[in-house]
């Protein structure tokens, strides 16, 4: 390959030429330079610098695609001195302007669309999409997710934008379990649920990742590893503690899945410590599981401003400074900081600490990530650079929005049929304080729509010719100000039916906020009880004899006891995108039967939960729990009916190392077409310590009225894995089993087969 130099007059200084020289030539070339070497050289550039030279590039074997990814990586560690190495590891990376290499961002975010980037499509929040129990909608979801992503950075590489935001590193999806309905962030997880967040994770990172077999389309990572689910208010000091047990059974097999099935990127270690190490300095969590038994050499990644709480008064108070800090991040696996401790990686060198060699291990991912992302190959080489930016909010993704809206929406109670409405209704009140909230709608981690239907605006579009009255009503929580429920109600007396959009908001829950006010600290929540202002506005508003529809906009659950009693029809719409409104209207008015299934348990009070800080799962989620909630994990209810029939298994003794195959027949015994979420649980009778059942199949299937659908899931025999106390590890073990199936965890809802496992 011919090496030939090209040098911008702007950037480089007479007087340094000589030095610059010595480092180019033996940086390239591993060969000493001579004088006359360096007088050659100087010739050839002061010829350069009085012609039109203008590129600030040199065509270094590192940029050729047609050399082996190693043999390009090893090129450019060779050029890079120890400072700029140190500059590449961390989020902001900085620019290498004699190599031509811009400055780069590894931040960017996309929960549920691309997020903090300006225009984009809002698709519902994650917890709302995994409502959906739907793997392939959710595919398609992400692949146009990551469409937008490429569509978005090309562009801004046009525009010479580099900063955060703008890049192909996406830190998404967040695959923390929602142990508890109090954590703030449980709303950007897929739920409570192992399975289900595993199976709707490796969505996520194969729709954003793409599946070109020579570049990745966008970055995916699997965030915060690991036994990370609040609170919000101390994690940057507190020491979660789970049992082996609880750590395999519960915090790591999504982690687990997306390393070793869904081939993610990125895997991004959590604020906390755990077992007293922080995640991001955990021997265990990190060098023992993820390296070494799962087999990862990809890219490890702090969570922002985590290697700052090693060392920063009050927090894990685990290292004296950032020097010793940053070295053992590093020494550990942290191959990047979102951060700035990792600038005392140049004292720890100096002092012995750490090596170059050290930091080459790291970089060598980072680089390997970015190549294989295709950023130093031209855009014709790299088929995503072609997508075009007409795809950014195209009618096919918002209709795609609107359908994960629909798909995601839960049919709590429906009591004498009083949903769905008539369209020829002749007047209808729309109160609460989400009826009208267009960003509530974005939740957290969002992009900016550039329309967005509120659940008003849906209803209006819907019946335009009834008359809509809207009332505010009340705020989410109690304010200063009294307020007049009698003055409300009064106004919608003469209603045909009053629908109450509240629940809570992204304002009140999400991630470490300054949030203090009843019911809420910093992000999370101190009870699941319905704001008192929003019940008592219910209550008004039931007291005036009218029907009413609760629709619930939330993130995590609530205690709806007195609503479950009291009023007519509940539906949880989450925070359901830019096309909400449009959704909840199709359900409300018939156009849509809704199949959404809850993701998470709603429990009855906080009394039916161990301690927030308590790790444990004993008694949580509907795995552990002995207790009835008020709505079980998987539960939803739809206009039609399904009935269960014709189920076998394929065998009823199987080895240890065999599937087993369920087939059974859904019938749709209404008069309505509608969606079925079959859903199958195994039951440990032989193990007291498993779970109560655990989710090891779902499908997601549309039945005709008077339709009947043959049904067919395979359990692997990962299904039948359980935690053995001896050998610390998951093993098959032998013994009996109940394959469980129906519509809902709850046993009223399913029915079973036995298996027997043998040796």
């Amino acid at each position: 390959m011919k090496n030939h130099l090209i040098f911008d007059a702007d950037v480089l200084e007479w007087y340094s030429f000589v030095g610059f020289v010595d480092t180019v030539f033996h940086r390239l070339y591993r060969i000493d330079v001579n004088m006359k070497m360096k007088q050659f050289a100087f010739a050839a550039l002061a010829l350069c610098l009085t012609t039109a030279c203008s590129e600030k590039t040199v065509d270094y074997p590192f940029r050729n695609p047609d050399l082996p990814l190693e043999e390009r990586i090893d090129n450019l560690l060779g050029l890079l001195t120890p400072e700029e190495k140190i500059g590449q590891m961390m989020n902001t990376t900085s620019a290498v302007e004699r190599l031509g290499i811009p400055e780069y961002d590894w931040w960017n975010e996309a929960l549920h669309g691309v997020a903090r980037a300006g225009r984009a499509t809002v698709f519902p929040q994650s917890i709302a999409m995994a409502a959906t129990f739907d793997e392939e909608a959710l595919l398609e979801t992400f692949t146009m997710v990551s469409d937008e992503a490429r569509a978005k950075y090309h562009q801004y590489q046009r525009d010479g934008e580099y900063d955060r935001y703008k890049g192909l590193t996406f830190w998404t999806p967040n695959i923390n379990i929602f142990r508890d309905p109090r954590w703030g962030r449980g709303m950007e997880t897929y739920g409570e649920d192992p399975f289900l967040t595993e199976r709707m994770g490796l969505s996520v990172v194969r729709g954003l990742q793409g599946d070109d077999p020579n570049y990745f389309k966008i970055h995916a990572c699997a965030k915060h590893y690991a036994v990370h689910s609040g609170p919000e208010w101390n994690r940057h000091e507190y020491n979660a503690e789970a049992t082996p047990r609880d750590l395999w059974t519960t915090y790591l097999p999504a982690f687990e899945a997306l390393v070793t099935k869904g081939d993610v990127q990125e895997v991004m270690c959590a604020y906390n410590r755990f077992e007293d190490a922080p995640c991001c300095n955990s021997d265990k969590l990190l060098i023992d599981i993820l390296r070494n038994t799962w087999g990862y050499d990809e890219i490890i990644l702090s969570d922002c401003g985590a290697i700052d709480d090693f060392w920063r008064e009050g927090r894990h108070g685990t290292h004296s400074d950032a020097a010793s800090a940053s070295a053992d991040a590093v020494l550990t696996g942290t191959d990047l900081e979102c951060g700035s401790s990792y600038n005392a990686l140049k004292e720890a060198l100096e002092s012995g600490k750490i090596t170059e060699a050290d930091l080459d291990v790291s970089l060598r991912r980072l680089f390997r990530g970015r190549f294989e992302l295709g950023m130093f190959d031209p855009d014709d080489r790299v088929p995503y650079a072609q997508i075009p930016y007409s795809v950014v909010e195209s009618p096919e993704h918002v209709a795609q929005s609107l359908e994960m809206a629909r798909k995601s929406i839960v049919l709590l109670k429906n009591k004498d049929h009083t949903l769905p409405l008539s369209k020829e209704i002749r007047k209808i009140a729309v109160v609460g304080p989400n009826a009208a909230d267009s960003t509530m709608l974005w939740a957290n981690y969002n992009g900016f729509p550039s329309q967005t239907v509120t659940i008003l605006e849906g209803i209006r579009r819907k019946v335009p010719d009834a008359e809509v009255v809207y009332e505010l009503g009340c705020d989410h929580v109690d304010v200063s100000t009294p307020t007049d429920y009698a003055a409300t109600a009064a106004k919608v007396k003469d209603v045909d039916v009053i629908v109450f959009v509240g629940g809570i908001s992204p304002r009140l829950e999400g991630e470490e906020m300054p949030v203090e006010t009843d019911g809420f600290r910093k992000g999370d929540r101190t009870n699941i009880e319905v704001p008192k202002v929003q019940k008592e506005m219910i209550q008004a508003l039931k007291a005036t004899g009218k029907p009413v529809v609760h629709v619930v906009c939330t993130g995590s659950a609530l205690a709806l006891n007195w609503e479950d009693a009291h009023i007519d029809a509940i539906l949880n719409a989450w925070y359901g995108g830019q096309e909400a409104g449009t959704a909840v209207a199709d359900v409300l008015f018939g156009d849509y039967n809704p199949a959404g299934r809850l993701p998470v348990t709603f429990y009855k009070s906080i009394d039916q939960l161990p301690d927030f800080q308590d790790y444990g799962m004993a008694g949580r989620t509907y795995r552990y729990m002995t207790q009835e909630p008020l709505y079980p994990f998987g539960y939803g209810l739809s206009y039609t009916a399904f009935a269960y029939r014709n189920a076998k298994l394929s065998q009823e003794a199987v080895t240890k190392d065999q599937p087993v195959t369920l087939t059974f027949d859904i019938a749709n015994t209404g008069s309505t077409d509608g969606d079925e979420v079959a859903q199958v649980y195994i039951k440990y009778p032989d193990l007291p310590k498993e779970p109560v059942k655990a989710l090891k199949a779902f499908k997601r299937i549309h039945v005709k009225a008077g339709e009947t659908r043959q049904v067919t899931l395979q359990l692997e025999p990962k299904a039948f894995q359980s935690f053995d106390d001896q050998t610390q590890t998951m093993a098959v073990r032998p013994g009996n089993y109940l394959v469980m199936y129906g519509g809902s965890s709850a046993d009223k809802a399913l029915q079973s087969l036995p298996v027997r496992i043998n040796e």
